[in-house]
């Protein structure tokens, strides 16, 4: 345990067990999500530990997260699909990655790009086959594809991979589903027509990775999944979470009856008892409409969290006898579930979101440690 006071400990052990989940369900090769600095795990050792567990290669949004991996080392594939007139394109093709594009825009840019360096750029094509978000929209496709047809000509560009985003994926049975990959079918024979034909196809994002085999395609692209999240809520997949958000007591105090806890005293002690400050709040990504709410396993415990949860540290009822808790004692917030303790998923759920936001919204003063048998292969501890 390190000597901060708010740990965010991520078992790679976990990463490399779903990357397996993930492989052996889907039957074909993963791609590994790793955007957000890995949802809040920390990319680049999350990388490195997908890509050892049997990751063919990775997914990012932007190419500022592309460059870092790479300037860690990273050689693998890494496919980057979200970018805005300002996108350095020209740093994305020196690094070698692979630019997902979803206009004729986009493209013309990665083609001036390319032609300035004197070389060929990675492109994928982005379709929007449904989503109704980024991706190449129907009434430009035509015009897109003869635009890529002549940049391959040219050699300022190869085409490594068409893709789409499945709006619904997490209802597996939604015709929208099929819907959504029999037009990415369809573009693909479009480009085989014009010259510009991919090398492969992904589709398939965590909850149709673990569902929905028939739309793998040559890849399935997961993201929370890999993280030991909940795709599809209250289905169990065997996927293990990989984080565990731990918090040292700040301080342990008896309060009267009658006494107000925190802002607005929106809970007040009904009896003599003992509270502890845990030092996390909402600039750590503790969710404050989650006042209230939490339970947290401290010890052989689990106790309620009470009042408002503040910036920097909320409350927690030890009851009329401390049980023994002490400062410096170690909480957890959330974790794998285990001896009564809460999950990341309980926490969106209390809050009405995703277990995605609860992740990746961990700050920064939350240190990342990381343990397992890979993190020891890695040199991570």
């Amino acid at each position: 345990m390190t000597s901060a006071a708010l740990t965010a400990t991520v078992d790679l052990d976990a990463i490399a067990h779903n990357i397996s989940v993930l492989r052996e369900t889907s039957r074909t090769d993963v791609l590994a999500v790793v955007k957000a600095d890995a949802y809040g795990h920390g990319a680049v050792p999350v990388a490195r530990a997908a890509l050892a567990a049997g990751a063919a290669e990775l997914g990012v949004a932007v190419i500022g997260e592309g460059l870092a991996l790479r300037a860690a080392g990273i050689d693998a594939h890494i496919t980057t699909w979200l970018h805005t007139n300002s996108a350095d394109f020209a740093a994305a093709i020196a690094a070698d990655l692979d630019l997902a594009l979803s206009s004729r825009r986009q493209l013309a840019a990665v083609v001036a790009a390319a032609r300035s360096a004197g070389t060929t750029a990675t492109a994928s094509v982005k379709l929007d086959t449904g989503l109704g978000r980024s991706g190449v929209a129907p009434d430009e496709w035509a015009d897109f594809a003869d635009d890529l047809a002549k940049a391959v000509a040219e050699g300022a560009v190869q085409v490594r991979a068409l893709m789409c985003h499945l709006a619904r994926g997490d209802e597996p049975d939604h015709p929208l589903n099929s819907q959504q990959a029999a037009r990415l079918d369809d573009a693909r024979a479009d480009l085989v027509r014009v010259g510009a034909a991919p090398e492969i196809m992904h589709i398939a994002n965590s909850p149709a990775a673990l569902t929905r085999p028939d739309l793998a395609r040559d890849l399935v692209r997961p993201g929370i999944a890999i993280y030991g999240g909940a795709p599809i809520p209250g289905r169990d997949f065997g996927l293990i979470p990989a984080m565990t958000l731990r918090a040292q007591v700040a301080l342990v105090k008896r309060i009267a009856a009658g006494q107000g806890v925190s802002y607005g005293h929106t809970w007040v002690a009904d009896r003599d008892t003992t509270i502890a400050v845990i030092p996390a709040g909402y600039a750590d990504g503790v969710p404050r409409p989650a006042s209230g709410r939490l339970r947290i396993r401290i010890g052989d415990r689990v106790v309620d969290q009470v009042g408002r949860i503040c910036m920097d540290q909320f409350v927690i009822d030890l009851g009329p006898e401390a049980g023994g808790i002490a400062e410096g004692d170690w909480a957890e917030l959330f974790g794998t579930g285990a001896d009564g303790g809460q999950r990341a998923q309980d926490w969106a759920d209390a809050v009405g979101t995703i277990d995605y936001e609860i992740v990746s919204g961990i700050g920064a003063r939350a240190v990342r440690e990381y343990v397992g048998a890979a993190a020891d292969r890695l040199g991570l501890r």
